[in-house]
């Protein structure tokens, strides 16, 4: 028998004292059963909730930082790779001598990143101040305001295959602060145009910007798609879709050439749907009070497929969204028309000549235009009434469709619609026999006769 049964035996009816001692017993032996569950089920009852609660709280605070700090979250996340580990993005395709980006990496682990496009009032005083000159503000007509698809945080590097360096025919300008690289991206090739860490606030900005015009430019079926850019971190990276015969002089100057691959055939007929899909993007850009400025061969990027689609639309967004003002380029008067030449206000006519140049262009398979007068006497050509000279194997059709857009007087040449018109109706009568060329172009030779100077080069993006 327990100590609480024989305390309850030996207590007689009415002893108060007994009784209250047997009740405190009774109290001391209920804590002691108390404590020993409490130890038993310890873990149960005080740490598993303990540490369910601070989970909880930690989960929430990074919800907040990364929704509301996406910055100090990449600050918080490791920032180097294993160097055994580490991807070495190297060109292996480009050809000594001719691109400088060869053997260059794109360092996609940077620990920066960037509030651009809808950055604060205080950063863009902070970041700007020290800017020699602000651009100005774009015109209310056309302000890039559309943020382009931003590709999530974790697609770089892993998601970008086979970076190489991308092979042009001419070299970027020594001070251009963007690198052209060509890639593998959801199993399709792109071009990405990579801003250099060297850029300072301004050229991030109007790097992003250019991106912006373009998203708000929307899609073409003959201008090169968009398909997203990197702007939260660094490097900042626009992501183009890549047209695999790259610009249109560059092709017909292959054309030239014999057994290339891929196969690369130029037609009457190829040559009249290409000008009407260069047309159709060209109509685009003037439905939107924009002006191309520089219609020209190498502004042409071509598919596998032999679309080609218009670009060269870094200088319609500098014209139009920042107004800078028309440099004195002697490397694209041969393309220029006569009034903008002598200085005049250019318009949608101004385009239409251009584009009778291309069609020379083409129909010489990559000839200068021009190639005998000096720049600084086409004016004075042009004035004289002098034209165009007719290539060689070049139709009727084809060659009264450039004389048409190269003439002088910008009321006298035709309308985009009329324009379209003859285009299709020279496609119905086009020949389909193959243009060969046996004659390879001398770069050299080919860049006095265009108007370059020595130090002079483009790039198509």
């Amino acid at each position: 028998m327990s100590s609480l049964s024989q305390a309850d035996f030996r207590c007689q009816h009415g002893d108060t004292i007994c009784g209250k001692s047997r009740s405190a017993v009774s109290v001391v032996t209920k804590q002691t059963d108390v404590t020993a569950a409490i130890r038993v089920y310890e873990q149960e009852v005080i740490v598993v909730p303990i540490l369910l609660l601070a989970a909880f709280l930690v989960t929430i605070v990074f919800i907040l930082l990364l929704h509301f700090c996406p910055e100090k979250v990449d600050r918080i996340r490791p920032q180097a790779l294993n160097p055994a580990t580490r991807r070495g993005l190297q060109g292996i395709d480009a050809p000594p001598g001719i691109n400088v980006l060869e053997h260059e990496s794109i360092a996609l682990e940077v620990p920066m990143s960037y509030a651009t496009f809808h950055p604060p009032d205080n950063y863009i005083s902070r970041n700007l101040a020290a800017a020699p000159a602000a651009p100005p503000s774009p015109p209310p007509n056309f302000t890039p305001i559309v943020q382009p698809r931003e590709l999530p945080r974790q697609r770089l590097p892993e998601s970008f295959n086979l970076v190489n360096p991308l092979p042009t025919a001419f070299s970027l300008p020594s001070d251009s602060p963007v690198s052209l690289y060509r890639a593998r991206m959801d199993n399709r090739n792109v071009v990405l145009r990579v801003l250099n860490d060297s850029a300072d606030a301004t050229q991030r900005h109007s790097f992003l910007n250019f991106a912006s015009f373009l998203a708000q430019l929307g899609p073409h079926p003959f201008l090169p798609e968009l398909l997203g850019v990197v702007s939260l971190r660094a490097p900042l990276v626009t992501v183009i879709e890549e047209l695999e015969n790259r610009d249109l002089l560059s092709f017909l100057w292959r054309c030239r050439e014999e057994r290339v691959n891929p196969p690369c055939e130029m037609t009457e007929r190829r040559m009249f749907i290409m000008a009407k899909q260069v047309a159709s993007a060209l109509e685009f850009l003037h439905s939107k009070g924009l002006l191309h400025g520089h219609v020209c061969a190498r502004s042409v990027l071509v598919s596998r497929e032999f679309t080609a689609k218009l670009w060269g639309l870094h200088g319609v967004y500098t014209r139009k969204s920042q107004g800078a003002a028309r440099r004195d380029d002697a490397s694209v008067k041969k393309w220029q028309a006569p009034e903008i030449l002598a200085k005049r206000p250019a318009g949608p006519s101004s385009d239409i000549w251009s584009f009778g140049i291309l069609l020379f262009e083409m129909a010489t398979m990559g000839e200068a235009p021009f190639a005998e007068i000096p720049t600084t006497e086409l004016l004075q050509f042009h004035q004289r009434g002098k034209t165009l000279r007719r290539p060689a194997n070049c139709s009727n059709t084809l060659y009264s469709v450039i004389k048409t857009c190269c003439q002088f007087k910008d009321q006298d040449r035709p309308s985009m619609v009329e324009l379209g018109r003859r285009l299709l109706s020279g496609e119905k009568g086009a020949s389909d026999k193959v243009i060969k060329v046996s004659e390879k172009i001398n770069i050299e030779h080919y860049l006095q006769e265009a108007g370059y100077g020595e130090a002079n080069s483009y790039t198509v993006f």
